[in-house]
C-alpha cells in the first residue's frame, strides 16, 4: 500500500505556531481535527450559534435540587448519537431545537458516542462546547461490544453502525435520574416548540410514543419466513392492530423501561434474526417487534419522514400535506450532502437555515 500523503494545508500551521502561535489557535484546525470520510470536516469548523436565553414564563430549579445537573425536575430531555458522518446534521438538529423553544435554557441534551472511534468522545464535547457555549449537555460513551455480535447486515450499510442501536439502551447510559427523554436521529430539525413533545402523556402501560402510520403495509417490514412460522409471529397476538412507527422520533418512558427489561427483549429478537433472518432493515424492526401494536400515538406533524428518499435512492420527496413540527430526512440522502454537491430538493432548503458548518475556506474568508 502507497504512503498516505499529508495534506500541505495540514503543516502550514504547525510552522506558523512555532513562529507566531498567536498566528495559528483557530485560525486553521489541527491535524487532529481531520475526518477522513467521504466528506471532509473539521471538528473546529462550526460557527458559534447565538445564545438563546429563557422566556419569562419557564420554569427555574429549586434551590435545593441537588446531584446531578440533569437531575433538575423541570429538564427537557433530549437524547441524540454524535458520530463523524452524522455530526453536522446533529449539530444542525440542536440548533432547531434551541431557535424554536421557548425555554432553550431547560433543555438538557444527552449525547451518545462511540467509547473507541474517532472522534473520541472528550473531541466530541469539545465540539459541541464551542459551538454551544451555554447549553447544558453531556456525552456519553457507548460500548459498541454490547451490540457488535448481535448487528446482521441491512438494506443499506449506514444502518449497521452500532450507534444506530445505543437507542435501546439509553435507559442504561443515561443518569438514573432521567426516567423520560425524548430520542431524535441526527437528520432532522424541529420547527416548533419541543415543550409540545415532551408534554405528551404515555398512557397506562404505554413505554414509547411516536407517530403512527396504519396506511404501510406493515407485513413488509419482515420476512415470509416470519409470517409463515405460527411461534415467530404471534409475537403481536392479544395487541391492538400492530402499526409501522419511525423510531428517529421518540418519545420514551425511560423507568417504565427498566422495570419492564426491554432492552434484553430488543437484544432477544437481534438474536432471532442472527438465526433466521427474519427482517432487512437494522434496529427499526426489533422495535416494531416489541413495541408494534402497544404505542402512543402522537401526531403526525411530529415527524415529516421520508424526505431523503428510500434505502436505495436519494431521491426527492415532498412534505406530507396537513401542518409539520419536525422534517426528516430518514432514507439515504441526506440535507447536507445534497447541498454541497449542488443538487439539492426543495426540502433540503428548508434545513439549510440551521446549518452551523462552515468550510476550511470560508472560515478564511472570515479572519
Amino acid at each position: 500500500m502507497p504512503p498516505r500523503l499529508i495534506p500541505l494545508f495540514s503543516i502550514i500551521p504547525l510552522f506558523l505556531s512555532l513562529f507566531c502561535p498567536s498566528f495559528a489557535i483557530r485560525s486553521f484546525p489541527m491535524m487532529t481535527d481531520f475526518i477522513d470520510e467521504s466528506n471532509v470536516i473539521f471538528y473546529n469548523n462550526f460557527t458559534e450559534a447565538p445564545v438563546y436565553r429563557n422566556g419569562h414564563e419557564c420554569p427555574v430549579s429549586a434551590k435545593n435540587d441537588a446531584g446531578s445537573p440533569a437531575c433538575a425536575s423541570f429538564l427537557v430531555h433530549v437524547a441524540m448519537t454524535l458520530d463523524a458522518e452524522y455530526l453536522r446534521g446533529s449539530i444542525a438538529a440542536v440548533h432547531s431545537v434551541l431557535m424554536h423553544t421557548s425555554c432553550p435554557e431547560n433543555i438538557y441534551f444527552h449525547f451518545v458516542a462511540s467509547g473507541s472511534g474517532k472522534p473520541t468522545v472528550a473531541e466530541l464535547t469539545r465540539v459541541v462546547e464551542s459551538t454551544f457555549p451555554s447549553l447544558a449537555f453531556k456525552v456519553y460513551p457507548f460500548d459498541e461490544k454490547l451490540v457488535t455480535n448481535l448487528i446482521s447486515s441491512s438494506i443499506r450499510k449506514a444502518l449497521d453502525n452500532p450507534l444506530n442501536y445505543a437507542r435501546s439502551y439509553l435507559a442504561d447510559i443515561l443518569d438514573q435520574c432521567v426516567d423520560r427523554v425524548i430520542y431524535l436521529d441526527s437528520d432532522i430539525v424541529v420547527v416548533d416548540d419541543i415543550r409540545k413533545l415532551w408534554s405528551i402523556s404515555l398512557t397506562g402501560s404505554r413505554v414509547i410514543g411516536a407517530p403512527e402510520y396504519c396506511h404501510v403495509n406493515f407485513t413488509k417490514y419482515f420476512s415470509d419466513e416470519f409470517w409463515f412460522d405460527s411461534k415467530l409471529s404471534k409475537v403481536f397476538d392479544g395487541r391492538r392492530r400492530p402499526c409501522y412507527f419511525n423510531t428517529g422520533v421518540m418519545v420514551m418512558d425511560l423507568g417504565k423501561w427498566r422495570v419492564g427489561n426491554y432492552g434484553a427483549k430488543i437484544e432477544e429478537w437481534m438474536e432471532v434474526q442472527k438465526e433466521r433472518r427474519i427482517y432487512e432493515l437494522g434496529s427499526l424492526p426489533p422495535f416494531l417487534l416489541v413495541f408494534g401494536g402497544d404505542v402512543e400515538p402522537i401526531r403526525h406533524r411530529w415527524n415529516q419522514h421520508g424526505l431523503g428518499g428510500h434505502n436505495v435512492l436519494s431521491s426527492c420527496r415532498s412534505l406530507h400535506p396537513g401542518p409539520v413540527s419536525l422534517l426528516h430526512w430518514s432514507g439515504k440522502g441526506k440535507p447536507w450532502r445534497r447541498l454541497d454537491e449542488g443538487n439539492p430538493c426543495p426540502v433540503d432548503r428548508l434545513w439549510a437555515p440551521y446549518d452551523l458548518y462552515r468550510p476550511f475556506s470560508q472560515h478564511q474568508e472570515q479572519r
